[in-house]
């Protein structure tokens, strides 16, 4: 298991490949398909985001309202192609990785590349076991989309495996 923090710099990327089993430590941001129409929406308009992208981590995820005592309800990746669309601007726009499940389109591939980005993949289903390596959450954008605002999160040793790495590589084979 590879421990990583946040946020991603360039060497911490390449040092990556695909197949790595990682531990991510640090701050992550939450981020859906609302949250990321608004985001490149803002993009476009030359506005400023709610947020700074360089460097960042978002974890595709909608989680559940907390029960009491907790940081955060279950907290589980959602299905990372449904933000194909939207990635490679992100990206241009100094995202640096992303966490979900699944495939990732041919642009998605590409733009890792260019950008010295990585794709994580956390394990789908297990959302109760995930939100336990999270140890902060708040909303700091778009609180008015519910669970797909932006929420900051703090995460201890999150486990995840490196899906596509920044040289194109992936573990999803064909």
């Amino acid at each position: 298991m590879i421990k990583i923090k946040t946020p991603l710099t360039n060497e911490i990327i390449r040092s990556l490949k695909a197949g790595d089993e990682v531990a991510i430590s640090g701050v992550v941001y939450t981020a859906r398909d609302a949250a990321h129409k608004r985001l490149c929406e803002l993009i476009e308009q030359n506005k400023e985001l709610p947020i700074s992208l360089e460097g960042q981590v978002f974890y595709f995820v909608g989680p559940t309202p907390a029960r009491p005592g907790m940081v955060i309800g279950s907290a589980g990746p959602t299905t990372s192609a449904r933000m194909d669309k939207f990635s490679p601007m992100l990206l241009d726009a100094g995202l640096k990785g992303m966490i979900g499940k699944g495939y990732r389109g041919e642009a998605v591939k590409e733009s890792l590349k260019k950008n010295c980005a990585v794709h994580f993949a956390a394990l789908g289903g297990a959302g109760a076991l995930l939100s336990q390596y999270i140890i902060s959450a708040e909303v700091v954008a778009y609180e008015d989309l519910g669970t797909e605002a932006i929420r900051k999160l703090e995460l201890k040793d999150f486990p995840a495996i490196v899906a596509y790495d920044s040289f194109g590589n992936s573990v999803f084979k064909k």
